[in-house]
Order: C-alpha cells, then structure tokens, then sequence
C-alpha cells in the first residue's frame, strides 16, 4: 500500500501539467482580446503603437540564460556532478531576480513615455501590454519562490541522483515561464 508521501509525488506531475495548461489558457484569453481590442480599435483609427521598452529585450535574454544554467546544472547532477546543482540554482535565482528588475525598468520606461496602466491618461495598447507583463511576472515571482525553496532542499542535500523529483517539477515550471515568456515577448514585438 502507498504512503501518502507516495501519493503526492505521483499526482504532482500531472497536477504540474494540468496548472501549466490553465495557465496556457489563460494567457491565450489574453492575448486573443488584445487581438481583438486592437483589431477593433485600429478599424477606428485609435489605436496607439509604441516600441516596447529595451528592457523587455534585455530581459528576454537574461531568462533564455536563466533557462540554460538550470538545464546544464540538472543535466550535470543527474551525470553525477553533484557540487554542481546548488551554484547553478543559485545563478538562475539571481537570474530571475534581475528579470523582476528588468520588468520593474520597462514600466518605468513606459511610465515615462507617458503609456499608463489606467486612468484619464491611459489607452487600451498600454494597458493590455501591462496586463499581459504583470500577470507573468505574478507567475516568474512564483517560480522564484519554488527556485527558493528547491535551492534551501539543495544546500540540505535533499536531492540525489536517484531522487531529484522536486528539482524536476521546479525546472519544468521554470522553463514554462521562460518560454511563455518568449512568446509573449515575440507576440507583442510582431503585433504592435
């Protein structure tokens, strides 16, 4: 008979996938009503387009590397390289923290080009590609904190090369919002 620890660990990969595609879905609603609030506005000559700030770009980069690192330090630990696992974790932590900052810099760009959330001053254009970055980052903030929880299970020597099970969810879902990211960096440069 199984344990109940047993249990957990065998729904939590299908309970990952099932939260990745809500997530998905959720995403798709947005960015199909920014199709379709853009469609309709520019039909109407009012719609507004602005270059997406620098540090979306410089951000893009720092998770595509972040993604990298954590790859190569799994792939290292399951080969045997054990040392290898905590610095890597380490490096995507500060990766990801520095991509919360490039995010925080593109607002402030917006900001000061005069593109507002909401308001008087606000216009549909801006506030959808705040909408759409905001919820991401509400989604990179909780890999943060998977990152921060799997890398203290790391120090404690939790993980092995037989039983790395949480390493393995938290890459999943580190690497899922690096790639939502990438398309949603990728929609919003090419539909403007």
């Amino acid at each position: 008979m199984e344990t109940l620890a047993q249990q957990r660990r065998k729904a939590s990969k299908p309970l990952l996938w099932i939260g990745i595609g809500s997530i998905i879905m959720a995403f798709a609603g947005l960015t199909s009503g920014y199709v379709v609030s853009r469609t309709t506005l520019v039909a109407n000559g009012q719609w507004i387009t602005f270059a997406l700030p620098s540090a979306f770009m410089y951000s893009t980069i720092v998770m595509l590397l972040s993604s990298a690192i954590f790859w190569w330090g799994k792939r290292a630990f399951s080969m045997g390289n054990l040392k290898l696992l905590t610095p890597s974790l380490v490096a995507v932590l500060i990766l990801g923290l520095v991509f919360m900052l490039l995010q925080a810099k593109a607002w402030g760009q917006l900001m000061a080009e005069n593109i507002i959330f909401a308001g008087k001053q606000s216009h549909p254009s801006g506030s959808w590609v705040y909408a759409i970055f905001i919820f991401h980052a509400a989604h990179v903030l909780g890999g943060i904190i998977a990152l921060i929880r799997t890398l203290f299970r790391s120090l404690r020597g939790h993980y092995t090369q037989e039983d790395c099970h949480g390493l393995s969810l938290t890459g999943i879902y580190w690497h899922f919002v690096d790639l939502l990211w990438l398309y949603l960096y990728v929609f919003l440069s090419v539909i403007r």
